[in-house]
């Protein structure tokens, strides 16, 4: 499966799918998982901490994050895949945040965590076939394709990696 074309995902989300250097989605995953390790493996449990200005999020947050938006972006991309026809409810990435308990874990428990996802997410996609990954969906009253989500998710981990490298090591 090639990148989507933008009809197939929301404008909001073209950002991320830039990101993503692979045009085919399953070597975008395989490629993108020693990005993810190096990554996780440069931040120490003391700089997991830090927060880059007042009323950030932390590194910890930060990753929770992550963790948090790609099981939301699978649940919706099995709904898809499986021909849900009802709206998927958005999320409040704020509200998940101030409710979540990142800060209280370890980063190497937070880190397993993600790699576990990141796992399963592979997995999910690996499983769906050629017309499962082009059917459609409504998340927000848009629609989205299956493999838009795909896409979405290695680009919102690029999208988060930057953000990293430039304000918080």
């Amino acid at each position: 499966m090639f990148k989507p074309f933008p009809e197939s995902y929301p404008p909001y989300f073209q950002k991320y799918i830039d990101l993503v250097p692979d045009d085919e989605l399953m070597a975008g995953f395989a490629n993108q998982w020693p990005v993810i390790k190096n990554l996780l493996d440069t931040i120490s449990e003391n700089k997991s901490m830090y927060a880059y200005a007042e009323n950030k999020w932390t590194l910890k947050d930060l990753l929770q994050h992550v963790i948090d938006t790609e099981r939301i972006f699978c649940f919706r991309a099995l709904c898809f895949a499986r021909n849900e026809r009802n709206n998927i409810a958005g999320f409040d990435e704020n509200a998940y945040a101030a409710s979540g308990t990142a800060n209280t874990r370890s980063w190497q428990n937070l880190s397993e965590e993600f790699l576990a996802v990141r796992q399963a997410t592979g997995l999910l996609f690996k499983s769906f076939s050629a017309d499962a990954l082009k059917r459609m969906g409504s998340a927000n009253n848009i629609p989205t394709s299956v493999a838009s989500i795909g896409y979405i998710t290695l680009g919102h981990f690029y999208h988060h990696k930057k953000i990293i490298e430039e304000r918080y090591l």
